[in-house]
C-alpha cells in the first residue's frame, strides 16, 4: 500500500479514532464526577476521591478505550504520515462539545463555538497543505 494514500479503510479508522477519543473523554469525565462529592483539601479527602473514581465503571471503560485507540492509531500511523493523520482525525473538536451537551448537560457558549471553528479552520488549512512540499530557502 502506498504511504499517505487515504483509502476508505483509513478514513474509516480515522473517524473511529474521533469517536473513541470522544468516548474516552466522556468516560473520564463521568468517572471524575463519581468523586465530585469529596473535598480534596486533605489526604483523607484525596484518598476518598481516588477510591470513588477508581470504583467507577467509566474509568475502566475509558482505559479500555485508550487501549483500543492505541491499536487503531498505530494501524493508521503505519499507513500514513502523522502530519496527515492528526489533522484529518480532528472531528473530536466538534464531537466532544456535542456529547458534553447531550450526555452531560453542559452549556457551550457561542464564544467557545467560535474558538472551536477557528481551531477547525486551522486544521483544515493544515490538512490541505499536508502533501504539498514547500521550497524553503536556507
Amino acid at each position: 500500500m502506498p504511504k499517505n494514500k487515504l483509502t476508505l479503510k483509513i478514513i474509516f479508522f480515522l473517524a473511529s479514532t474521533d469517536v473513541l477519543e470522544t468516548f474516552i473523554n466522556f468516560c473520564f469525565k463521568k468517572s471524575a464526577l463519581a468523586g465530585a462529592g469529596f473535598s480534596v483539601n486533605s489526604v483523607i479527602g484525596l484518598i476518598l476521591f481516588i477510591k470513588a473514581v477508581a470504583l467507577s465503571i467509566y474509568l475502566w471503560l475509558g482505559f479500555l478505550g485508550v487501549i483500543l485507540l492505541f491499536a487503531v492509531w498505530s494501524t493508521i500511523l503505519s499507513r500514513i504520515d502523522l502530519s496527515i493523520a492528526v489533522p484529518v482525525a480532528s472531528l473530536s473538536y466538534i464531537l466532544v462539545p456535542i456529547s458534553s451537551i447531550i450526555f452531560l448537560g453542559e452549556k457551550v457558549p457561542p464564544l467557545r463555538w467560535i474558538g472551536i471553528l477557528i481551531i477547525l479552520s486551522g486544521v483544515i488549512l493544515v490538512s490541505l497543505t499536508a502533501n504539498k512540499k514547500e521550497d524553503i530557502p536556507l
